[in-house]
Formats: C-alpha cells, structure tokens, sequence
C-alpha cells in the first residue's frame, strides 16, 4: 500500500500540535521537516499562503508528496509533517531532492 494513501494522512490537530512541540525536527531552505516515531507511518505536508496561490501550494505539495514516495520503502515508521516554506518554487527537483535527503539523514530517519 501506498504510503500516501488516505489511511497513511496524518490529519487530528492533536496529532500535529504534539509532534509541532515533541517531535524531533529539521530546517532546510525548502521547508521544515518534523518527525516522531511510532509503529505506523503517517505523513502531512502543509503549506501556506505565503507559499503562492492554491497553484504554486498545490504544487509544492505535489513535489512534496513525490519524494516523499521515493523513500517510502527506506524511511522509518512514524509520524511526519513537512512545511514547505516560500522558496520551494524557486528550486528545482534536483535541489529539493538534495534538501530532502539532507534532512532525513540529519533526523537519521533513512533505514
């Protein structure tokens, strides 16, 4: 199953304000990256409106959500968030790609 499946969205505002303020978390120029462990993997991706119009937010999270994908398999379980900040338009796949694998491997969260 896919990780970004409907039984995979983290989506309580309990869930969110207690990883916002326990969970272990990681800045990068694209965006903030926020992680707790647990047994079932669960990922949000949030953006702003000062990340653009719904265009440009949708996007974002598009992108977001792809690379997230592609580590689906070599990431630990748990609960994560990603909020994308204002330069993620401003940057390619590629670099966005090196933001993200810098972060995971900070957050030690690759298997």
């Amino acid at each position: 199953m896919s990780c970004l499946s409907k039984s995979h969205r983290l989506n309580s505002s309990k869930d969110f304000n207690k990883l916002y303020r326990s969970g272990e978390k990681w800045h990068t120029s694209s965006f903030v990256a926020f992680f707790s462990s647990n047994d079932e993997l669960k990922a949000a991706f949030v953006t702003s409106k000062k990340v653009g119009n719904a265009v440009l937010r949708n996007k974002a999270r598009r992108r977001m959500r792809a690379l997230f994908a592609t580590y689906e398999n070599r990431i630990k379980s748990g609960k994560y968030i990603f909020v994308v900040k204002n330069t993620i338009n401003d940057k390619s796949f590629l670099q966005l790609k090196k933001d993200f694998d810098f972060a995971l491997k900070r957050l030690e969260l690759l298997q």
